[in-house]
């Protein structure tokens, strides 16, 4: 009783945060840009836990398995299906919508972290499967190679028989005391959360500026997320409950604290901790699968993102009167499920990914300053859609491997 009293005034307490961080970057700008601090070294916290927590659970799960067997098979041909969905679903919803036919230039600055990318394509995606330097890998926060690299270790310590038995202890501790860490981040959750959402919307020039903007772009904003309602509470709820034999309700609930902080971090990969939290404690799916299927997940599973490319790029391509024939649309759907993976758990990967699918089909890179204005708003959906894609796809695994 007093754990879900406790869960239920965090939750409240994150739902204050979002609320009055509204309100601040709304009406006080200015104060809201100056709490962004406050956001920044909570964010940084998340961040500063989550490569220990992916190298240790990994490892881990794996070693006490063995090897990756049935379960690592399962858990991409799931991501596989899913992400497929949610291109498949975008595609449709943009073509049908048509929100970029008629559409005045609107028209931003490319950062540069987007401008470099010109010329990105799936051989760079490839490339961040291995890496000849984990620790730079670490320090970029490149997580694909780091998850590679900890089921490598977790199949080798698995193989050593009772040789292991100390490294098993040791990652077990470490493991315990990791989440230890992260109730106490989580704690700081509902301050962590004001300061990001203060201090997005009072950059932004407060809440009539955003207003504006989204009214600029209503149909390409209401495309994105009617997909995403779609493949979020439509698709996945009916997997869930197909295939996870879970509530989908239930299930909901159990993850409200992750999907909160998904929303206000715009970062899969940042709100891991609370995720894998909700997941093994809260809706108590085997800590096996939990502690293997997320973090991939918050690396190769982006639904969210996946849909959001499809849409933004069919966009672009009507503001700028391309008609994409049937095989180019296809070609969208490869690419985006592909960027999908490459795409790194933080905020705004997408835009880096989505000049690999506008190249695909030839269109400039420079169309992202059509939708960039919006993206940082868009972002903090489609990151809630690839947390729940993934604490779902824990739940069907964890039901598939009992049955």
């Amino acid at each position: 009783m007093g754990i879900f009293f406790s869960k239920n005034k965090l939750i409240l307490g994150i739902i204050t945060g979002v609320i009055l961080g509204g309100i601040v970057g709304s009406y006080f700008p200015s104060i809201g840009v100056k709490s962004q601090i406050i956001g920044d070294l909570f964010l940084n916290a998340l961040k500063m836990i989550v490569l220990p927590l992916i190298i240790v659970s990994i490892t881990l799960s794996i070693m006490k398995v063995g090897n990756l067997g049935s379960i690592g098979l399962k858990t991409i041909i799931y991501y596989v299906i899913t992400t497929s969905i949610s291109v498949a679903i975008g595609i449709f919803v943009v073509t049908a919508i048509n929100p970029g036919v008629g559409n005045e230039a609107f028209t931003g600055n490319l950062p540069d972290f987007v401008k470099s990318k010109e010329g990105f394509s799936i051989t760079d995606v490839l490339k961040q499967i291995s890496t000849p330097n984990l620790f730079k890998s670490a320090y970029e926060f490149q997580i694909l190679p780091l998850i590679i690299a900890s089921i490598l270790f977790g199949i080798a310590f698995g193989k050593m028989g009772k040789e292991n038995q100390l490294i098993i202890d040791f990652f077990e501790l470490s493991d315990k005391a990791i989440m230890k860490i992260v109730h106490w981040i989580i704690a700081l959750t509902p301050i962590g959360i004001f300061g990001l959402i203060a201090g997005k919307i009072g950059a932004a020039g407060g809440g009539a500026e955003v207003l504006n903007i989204a009214m600029q772009l209503g149909k390409y904003v209401t495309s994105v997320i009617i997909g995403l309602f779609i493949h979020g509470f439509i698709i996945l709820p009916l997997i869930l409950l197909l295939f996870g034999k879970r509530n989908p309700i239930e299930y909901f609930k159990s993850m409200s604290e992750a999907l909160l902080t998904a929303f206000s971090t715009a970062s899969s990969s940042a709100t891991l901790p609370l995720t894998m939290k909700n997941v093994i404690e809260d809706a108590k799916v085997s800590p096996k699968v939990g502690k293997f299927v997320l973090p991939l997940g918050a690396t190769m599973n982006m639904d969210g993102t996946a849909l959001y490319e499809a849409v933004a790029v069919i966009f672009i391509a009507q503001s700028y009167g391309i008609d994409l024939s049937v095989a180019e649309l296809i070609l969208v759907f490869i690419t985006a499920s592909l960027a999908a993976v490459g795409a790194a758990g933080i905020p705004e990967a997408g835009l880096i990914t989505m000049v690999l699918v506008l190249q695909a089909v030839g269109l400039p890179i420079e169309g992202i300053g059509l939708i960039l204005a919006i993206d940082w708003l868009l972002d903090r959906f489609r990151t809630t859609i690839n947390v729940w894609g993934d604490s779902i796809g824990a739940a069907v695994i964890d039901n598939i491997e009992k049955t």
